[in-house]
């Protein structure tokens, strides 16, 4: 998309099966692990601009030796940051003693990261400050190996406040009033009860302490562990943890609102946020790696097979529509396919808009993101003018004359690359001051592209703020002297913030929802306005199980295409010359393309979750109090 918005974290497991000296062996390095975790890590690193984090742990260690260890880095380039700092244990012992690199009792026993066990994860921060301990993975340390918890995630809980209060009425005293802190120390709690209930229970057995401990490690029920901690959660969540004796799990929430996919064979069990990564990593088809139900935790015990377990009852199934229409990598099988038929399905629009001609007009895609959906875009285009053609040549019934045949025949739209993104100058444009007067430049244009007069068709992933097209890509494109401008969102309006995990939590950012309050004021029903305040101010302190999304009423007097007319009003910036036409993809028509993602709350306000609808009357409230915050 066009706007920056920060969005959704990423998270990679790895469990190695077999012991170190097998891959030595059989790859010819012990260092199998790390290699694959830095390839899982980078090939998601579109999820995590903020930092990243890496964790590992050793299998069978005997005591008075380190068996857990921890990267992390909010460095410009974090997962190079963290993998070159690894390295250089690994090369310090080369420079002295190449042979003990092959020495895999060694290694395990003095390198650090040389476990069977990791868990690694990219953030993109949503809120809070971008420091080092913000990042993941969260050590959780006992002196006891089965209570050690390490946790990352792909999440955003909405009813933090609720869990909060949670903990401090077990007694704890938690550091941080914060969404993971909260999480960690819930799983904590639960890992600490089930560790004492397996302690009464084998004590009862006249075993030694030492005897219990390794049977603690053989018996928990991380399945029982999960169904304590989450009963309460609300909100979207792929969420890993690995325990300290070898366990490992990664939890789903029930509405699969994050994604999660996982692959095992004999050498290996291995998760991460995105199916392709997991190919690419492990050169597998598609079909071999498997999506985890909503609702369930893949379960890993220290010695066995990966098992789906049911940890809540499955909701309606609400997979995040965004993820398919942005954030995920487009060589996704799957993904690709439907990219192309969001711009696909946007050709009868485009065309309406154009009165069917063609001729005097340019295509074309921005950012770069976008370029999946053009290619969707203009092969509906191409095949709706051809089927016009056929049925013109048939109604002309043999009249028209050969060079005439040829002609209609031969007509192909235009397409061009009118933009390229300036990748270096943009890493410059760090200060709010700042950025108003560079931002015209991030974007380089193509003269000579479009001709005087054309009418100029771009096509964007989507449309948040809209803040970059009137400050920046409107008047660039204007440069190019066209007669009018169409940009396209291959998604539809987004009209409500998100709660789950992606950067949009302000009801106040969103052209839309702008949109709809311009119309309401100058239709003089700011009663209206007033009312749903109201409304939503009477159902702030209710439980959240209760609440409806009033906010939709906002929109309610407005039809599609009145929102995107005010939308293409406001955002023309003014002393661009070109007319500006602003367009969305229909709900319908991401329903059609993305059939198996209905997670729509964006754009329909039809939240999957309880919390959801607490968070977005939130949202109108601070809008309306002039509040410039989160409502979560």
């Amino acid at each position: 998309m066009s706007d920056a918005i920060k969005h959704e974290c990423g998270i990679a497991l790895l469990k190695l099966k077999k012991p170190l000296s097998y891959y030595q062996e059989k790859y010819g390095t012990a260092t199998y692990g790390l290699n694959k975790m830095y390839l899982l890590m980078e090939k998601q690193h579109n999820r995590g601009q903020d930092g990243a984090g890496i964790a590992n742990i050793k299998f069978d260690v005997e005591p008075g030796h380190r068996y857990i260890s921890r990267k992390r880095s909010i460095s410009s380039k974090p997962i190079q940051d963290i993998f070159s700092n690894i390295k250089k244990r690994f090369d310090e012992v080369a420079a002295i003693d190449a042979s003990k690199l092959k020495d895999t009792h060694w290694m395990k026993h003095n390198l650090p990261f040389t476990g069977e066990l990791f868990l690694g994860h990219l953030r993109y921060g949503t809120f809070g400050k971008n420091s080092i301990e913000s990042c993941h993975p969260f050590l959780r340390q006992n002196n006891w190996m089965s209570r050690n918890l390490v946790v990352a995630g792909n999440f955003n809980l909405t009813n933090v406040d609720e869990l909060f209060g949670m903990l401090v009425q077990l007694g704890q005293h938690p550091k941080e009033y914060a969404d993971t802190v909260t999480v960690m120390e819930k799983i904590g709690h639960f890992l600490d009860v089930e560790n004492e209930r397996l302690f009464k229970k084998f004590k009862n057995e006249s075993l030694t302490n030492r005897e219990i401990s390794k049977l603690i490690s053989e018996h928990i029920d991380i399945q029982r562990i999960l169904q304590k901690s989450s009963e309460d959660w609300d909100g979207g969540y792929a969420m890993a943890g690995l325990l300290g004796h070898g366990d490992a799990f990664v939890l789903r929430d029930p509405a699969g609102i994050r994604p999660v996919y996982y692959y095992q064979d004999d050498e290996v069990i291995v998760v991460a946020s995105e199916r392709p990564v997991i190919q690419t990593a492990f050169n597998l088809k598609k079909d071999v790696v498997k999506e985890l139900t909503p609702g369930h935790a893949l379960v890993m015990k220290k010695e066995g097979e990966a098992e789906e377990k049911q940890i809540l009852e499955p909701l309606k199934k609400a997979a995040c529509s965004f993820e398919r229409i942005y954030f995920s990598r487009g060589g996704d099988y799957d993904i690709y396919k439907e990219r192309k038929e969001l711009g696909k399905i946007l050709a009868d629009k485009i065309l309406n808009v154009l009165d069917g001609n063609t001729d005097n007009t340019v295509f074309s895609y921005i950012p770069n993101t976008a370029e999946i959906s053009f290619f969707g875009m203009v092969k509906g285009i191409e095949r709706t003018l051809d089927v016009r053609k056929a049925k013109f040549i048939k109604e002309q019934g043999g009249q028209l004359s050969q060079d005439e045949l040829v002609k209609i025949l031969q007509q192909k739209i235009k397409i061009e690359k009118v933009t390229i993104k300036d990748a270096k100058l943009r890493t410059f444009i760090t200060g709010d001051d700042e950025r108003n007067d560079l931002v015209s430049h991030v974007y380089d244009i193509t003269y000579g592209s479009v001709q005087p007069g054309d009418t100029l068709v771009i096509i964007d992933d989507s449309i948040v703020r809209g803040t970059t097209l009137k400050q920046s890509i409107l008047r660039i494109l204007d440069r190019l002297d066209p007669g009018k401008i169409v940009v396209v969102s291959s998604a539809p309006q987004i009209r409500y913030p998100d709660c789950y995990g992606i950067d949009m939590a302000k009801l106040g950012d969103f052209i839309a929802f702008q949109a709809a309050i311009s119309l309401l004021n100058a239709s003089n029903r700011q009663d209206l306005i007033r009312g749903v305040y109201e409304k939503c101010k009477a159902q702030d302190t209710i439980p959240k199980e209760k609440v409806v999304n009033h906010v939709k009423e906002i929109f309610d007097p407005f039809t599609d295409e009145e929102i995107e007319a005010e939308i293409s009003k406001l955002l023309k910036p003014e002393g661009v010359k070109a007319e500006v036409q602003i367009i969305f993809q229909s709900v319908d028509g991401l329903r059609k393309a993305c059939p198996n993602h209905e997670g729509d709350w964006y754009f329909t306000g039809n939240y999957p979750t309880a919390g959801g609808n607490k968070v977005v009357n939130r949202a109108f409230i601070n809008f309306y109090e002039g509040k410039n915050e989160r409502a979560y």
